[in-house]
């Protein structure tokens, strides 16, 4: 989802948020670092199969993803995707920047509830160079996830 189709998106629903460039990251660490952003508040995308479903699984930038914790909460074996089994499914996003909007792909959502601890979350916007920051409660609004304990402070 190009960033244009994403601000559309939030504009639809009426979602007051903002727009960041920064230089060009790939880790979320470095994107936190780069945009001045908490890694607490910076949610990365992992892509996983729960089963033989595709995924998102969004945590903190500064957590780690337990897949067993994950697979526990969805009542199935949760693993990860590789690159090649996901990139096709977000066509005119850059590989591994996509934003945590499984919804518009139909697929499921999982949200560490570390991550629901803040008022407002950033994720990438598709590229690697463009962050969007809203209130935590608008994205749950919209998305819909489901809300369990799958991370760990790394």
């Amino acid at each position: 989802m190009p960033v244009a189709k994403l601000k559309h998106f939030l504009d639809e629903n009426n979602v007051k948020y903002v727009t960041m460039l920064h230089s060009k990251a790939f880790t979320a660490q470095e994107i936190a670092a780069s945009a001045h952003i908490p890694g607490k508040q910076l949610a990365k995308t992992v892509m996983v199969k729960l089963g033989e479903d595709t995924s998102m699984a969004i945590l903190p930038a500064s957590d780690r993803l337990d897949l067993a914790k994950l697979g526990a909460a969805a009542g199935q074996e949760a693993t990860l995707c590789s690159e090649e089994e996901f990139k096709s499914l977000f066509p005119g996003c850059e590989t591994g920047a996509m934003p945590p909007f499984g919804n518009l792909y139909g697929m499921d959502v999982w949200v560490s509830d570390s991550l629901t601890e803040d008022d407002e979350i950033a994720f990438n916007a598709g590229s690697h160079t463009e962050l969007v920051r809203l209130a935590y409660v608008d994205y749950s609004r919209l998305v819909e996830p489901s809300v369990a304990a799958f991370s760990d402070h790394e």
